[in-house]
């Protein structure tokens, strides 16, 4: 049931809250609001999903890539891999991973990596090469260790559409083409003047209080309130082969660094990441000198990956936490884990820096403790224990007739159970994701 709650005065849209940025923190921050009982307008300056929550390698962390040096995030990985492996199966497949040792510096970090499991509770055993390659005949001959953990893939775009759907579902409007301008007091809280770019017009969306989710941009979202927000902005390049090679994440037996694990994404692999920092975060491509470097990486451990056809690649910035002076090398070592800023003025403004998509529903639920108790709100988080909406799309495609489009979604839905239904099911969430934010719009009067 899809159940709204605003209220329009003098040409101003009332809101509990509004929260800028449509990435997967905004959207598990609306869905974590909306169901402690409050009306939530996220707003998006372009589509949702549509930059770092759509760039990124398909990872769902099992914590043991920051196992040593980053133990904090390790264990809120494993953590969030268990919740969301309940509540959102449908967008996750349960793939494995192997940490691989090819080279003599690989064994030797092979005992302090083990510990950091172990200590963090990160599940593991480890595997004898010969095995591991019968398991992944792609495996390079030169693995001498293996240690499979629990990592695992999700698939991004779905996620984002039944974070969205069930944030919607409960009564959130979810509104994409408009962009932040400025946020100000006003007479009984905030009022955040936005510019739709659909119409060119602006229109004003006031809010008891009002959270800054804009990732990479939360620094600049956070100038157009008129106080400071750190953001150490590091760009990432990916890079996708025209072959699924192996069942299991396939990642490198050493610290943290560039080019070290490949993702099986659907019929493709995903080699990744560089890391460096980035000034212009509107405008950064991936360059040729990067995609022939992750390539040689992804190949010591993969060694036919280097002989196929390299389909794109592309280029995502994290939005990492600044922890003193700003190097390419502390872009590596910072920090995966977030915060969340209760800013004194304007009091209701809300930051959050850092995270992952692994750890957005959790970054959701503890911004969502601080709002609510702001607001004097005594509800507790029930993202954790909430099925996502979504799991099966075309039924929720059903559930939408009343939204319109009757003859588009009867095209989709005509792809079930033919040989395209997984193409189908992608112009499913598709569709669902428009209709959500048409619907959305249609609210404030936009469409």
């Amino acid at each position: 049931m899809i159940v709204f709650s605003v209220s329009w005065v003098l040409g101003r849209y009332d809101f509990d809250i509004v929260v800028i940025g449509g990435g997967i923190v905004g959207l598990w921050a609306a869905l974590d609001l909306s169901m402690r009982g409050l009306s939530v307008a996220l707003v998006e300056r372009s589509v949702i999903g549509g930059e770092t929550s759509g760039k990124f390698h398909g990872l769902l962390h099992s914590g043991a890539r920051y196992a040593v040096r980053d133990p904090v995030s390790a264990r809120e990985c494993i953590a969030e891999n268990k919740v969301l492996s309940r509540i959102a199966s449908h967008v996750i497949e349960d793939t494995g991973g192997y940490f691989v040792a090819v080279t003599r510096e690989d064994e030797e970090y092979y005992d302090e990596f083990v510990e950091g499991l172990r200590r963090n509770g990160i599940p593991f055993k480890e595997v004898p090469p010969q095995e591991a390659r019968r398991e992944e005949p792609e495996l390079s001959r030169d693995a001498r260790i293996v240690v499979e953990v629990p990592d695992k893939v999700v698939y991004g775009k779905d996620m984002v559409v039944s974070v969205a759907l069930t944030a919607f579902n409960h009564g959130a409007l979810i509104l994409e083409h408009l962009e932040a301008l400025e946020i100000r007091r006003g007479s009984e809280g905030l009022v955040v003047r936005v510019l739709d770019k659909l119409r060119g017009e602006p229109l004003e969306l006031s809010a008891r209080a009002v959270v800054n989710a804009a990732g990479p941009w939360a620094g600049e979202v956070a100038k157009r309130a008129g106080v400071e927000a750190e953001v150490m902005p590091t760009a990432g390049t990916m890079v996708v082969y025209a072959r699924r090679l192996t069942r299991r994440v396939v990642n490198r037996m050493r610290p943290p660094s560039d080019g070290d694990i490949v993702v099986p994404y659907e019929a493709y692999s995903i080699a990744g990441t560089t890391a460096f920092l980035v000034e212009d975060l509107d405008h950064v491509e991936p360059m040729e000198e990067e995609i022939e470097f992750l390539t040689r990486e992804a190949a010591a451990m993969l060694p036919r990956i280097a002989s196929l056809p390299v389909l794109r690649a592309y280029t995502s910035i994290r939005p990492l936490i600044k922890m003193g002076k700003e190097t390419e090398k502390a872009g590596r070592e910072a920090t995966r884990s977030f915060q969340v800023i209760v800013h004194p003025e304007p009091r209701g403004f809300f930051t959050v820096l850092g995270g992952k998509f692994t750890t957005a529903r959790l970054v959701a639920e503890k911004l969502g403790d601080e709002v609510a108790g702001f607001l004097g709100v005594k509800k507790a988080s029930k993202t954790a224990e909430t099925p996502l909406a979504g799991q099966d799309p075309y039924q929720e495609l059903r559930e939408l007739r009343s939204l319109g489009q009757d003859l588009f979604q009867e095209t989709i839905k005509g792809l079930a159970g033919s040989m395209d239904e997984e193409r189908g099911r992608t112009a499913a969430y598709t569709a669902i994701h428009y209709l959500v934010s048409a619907h959305s719009r249609k609210k404030l009067g936009l469409l």
